[in-house]
């Protein structure tokens, strides 16, 4: 499917498309606080030195994307709290629900959870402007969540035992991860908008909707099989 793209002047001469993107930027900035508080916290829980350490380099990348979406906000006149606030709650809740009990599961989170929100912010991207779209590519590109793959495998190798486990965790943050990413689409107009479109612009059909979340699943079961788990 071909995507049309609003022109970068669209932030600067059509006010409904600029809440819109507000409301992608906003979302994706709260995430980005929320996932460096986050991840500081669980480097509490590492067993190693060099393991505390990559989780707070990855930590300090959350805020330094986060500074960026905030600057962005503010170079389009938008105060960085007040568009951020609608998103506090749902995600506050998908991470009161999914929070880790020990430092495999921390590490599961990252890697999953972090890894299907950044793809449905991904797909997002394919229906703004260029400069947003570039900057909401390159924050997802910085939750790059590799690093797991070799902790979680050497632990399976050590201890079988916690394969099943962990793939019952992965379904459960699959799970609300996606009731969020729905949940986000249908409670603010900006992110639906910028999905299905509009009276002025185009957007997806139900069927690429479909395809969508299609995709979103099919990259899920590649991560977890990276893992050696089952989807």
């Amino acid at each position: 499917m071909t995507h049309v793209r609003p022109p970068v002047s669209a932030l600067r001469d059509d006010p409904h498309y600029l809440a819109c993107v507000a409301d992608l930027l906003g979302v994706l900035a709260y995430g980005e606080l929320v996932a460096f508080e986050r991840l500081a916290a669980d480097a509490a829980m590492a067993p190693t030195f060099s393991d505390k350490t990559e989780l707070a380099y990855r930590a300090t990348l959350e805020f330094s994307s986060f500074l960026r979406l905030r600057d962005r906000l503010s170079e389009l006149g938008l105060d960085a709290d007040t568009v951020m606030e609608p998103f506090r709650e749902p995600l506050d809740s998908y991470h009161s629900h999914t929070a880790p009990g020990d430092w495999l599961e921390g590490l599961m989170k990252v890697y999953v959870g972090d890894g299907i929100s950044s793809d449905f912010y991904r797909e997002i991207a394919h229906y703004v402007d260029s400069e947003t779209s570039s900057l909401v590519l390159e924050v997802c590109d910085a939750r790059n969540g590799d690093f797991v793959v070799e902790r979680i495998r050497s632990a399976i190798e050590q201890d079988p035992r916690v394969a099943g486990r962990l793939a019952l965790w992965g379904r459960r943050l699959v799970g609300e991860a996606l009731t969020q990413a729905q949940r986000v689409a249908a409670d603010r107009d900006g992110i639906s908008t910028l999905l299905v479109g509009g009276a002025d612009r185009p957007g997806a059909d139900l069927a690429e909707l479909g395809r969508m979340f299609a995709r979103l699943t099919d990259d899920h079961t590649k991560r977890m099989q990276a893992l050696g788990l089952a989807a």
